[in-house]
């Protein structure tokens, strides 16, 4: 009962953010648009239109299309279903990584501890960028499923020190020495007491690097180092028509590089708006 009825006040804190709201709803259609609009929508972006080379956007083709004579829009759906996907498949691995390290190295500390932090701190002073730049042909032709790992891999460091810090101030509470004098094991502790007592820190976190990846993600692909041709990403179609930008073709830079903005756009203003509705303070006022 007191579960539910905590996230009863959360969706409502959150559902009074008005831009929070709006930004899930956006996020929700941008999901709809780019892996259900398609099934929907004639051209596929495999498809090329021999009569229509460079045609500006019309009833036709929405988006227009390009030199080649691929439909624009359907290609801007193909490469948001890409960069979504990357953005939360990433997001999801690198607040899981930061909260296993995380609370291992608070927990066990000694020696666990100081090689988890040596190990963050070597991460921190590395260029994640360029390392990926560099990593990134060995593994061309391979499952784009790798380039999400490593993004992964340089995502998670900061997160793992705030929830060490906070493993090192749980752990010496109450419920954790009963469940220690039960003969709990260690892990059992972190991953049924420690960790879900910080969700509402990891939710957050998850939430924000799920843009943060995205806009890695579209960096990478835009200098050649993220998804490879075939495939397609918004960084890919950015990359392959920003010359366009400012000439009368310009569509083919506008309509990708518009979406993103606001997809980043809107998953912050969803970040933040859990931000808010999560925080233990922020209800103090409305329970009176």
């Amino acid at each position: 009962m007191a579960a539910d009825s905590r996230v009863r006040l959360v969706l409502r804190r959150f559902l009074r953010r008005r831009l929070a709201v709006t930004g899930l709803l956006l996020v929700l259609v941008f999901f709809v648009f780019a892996y259900i609009g398609p099934s929907f929508y004639k051209w596929k972006y495999t498809q090329l239109d021999y009569e229509a080379f460079l045609q500006a956007p019309s009833a036709e083709h929405w988006f227009g299309t390009t030199q080649n004579g691929f439909d624009m829009l359907a290609l801007t759906m193909r490469g948001m279903q890409k960069s979504l996907i990357i953005g939360l498949i990433g997001a999801v691995l690198s607040t899981g990584i930061a909260a296993i390290a995380g609370a291992a190295a608070g927990y066990f500390s000694g020696w666990t501890d100081r090689t988890m932090i040596a190990l963050i701190d070597l991460l921190l002073v590395l260029p994640g960028f360029l390392i990926i730049a560099i990593l990134s042909p060995m593994f061309e032709g391979k499952t784009w499923l790798i380039f999400v790992l490593l993004l992964a891999a340089f995502q998670w460091m900061i997160t793992a020190r705030v929830v060490r810090s906070m493993t090192l101030s749980m752990k010496e509470r109450e419920f954790v020495y009963a469940a220690r004098f039960m003969g709990v094991s260690n892990w059992k502790i972190i991953l049924r007491h420690i960790l879900p007592n910080m969700s509402s820190f990891l939710i957050i976190d998850a939430t924000v690097n799920v843009s943060g990846l995205i806009l890695a993600e579209v960096g990478l692909s835009f200098f050649g180092f993220g998804v490879q041709p075939p495939d397609i990403s918004l960084g890919t179609l950015i990359n392959n028509h920003w010359q366009s930008a400012g000439t009368e073709n310009g569509y083919q830079f506008y309509f990708p590089a518009i979406l993103l903005v606001i997809v980043v756009l809107c998953v912050n203003l969803v970040g933040d708006g859990l931000r808010d509705a999560l925080d233990p303070n922020a209800g103090i006022g409305e329970q009176r």
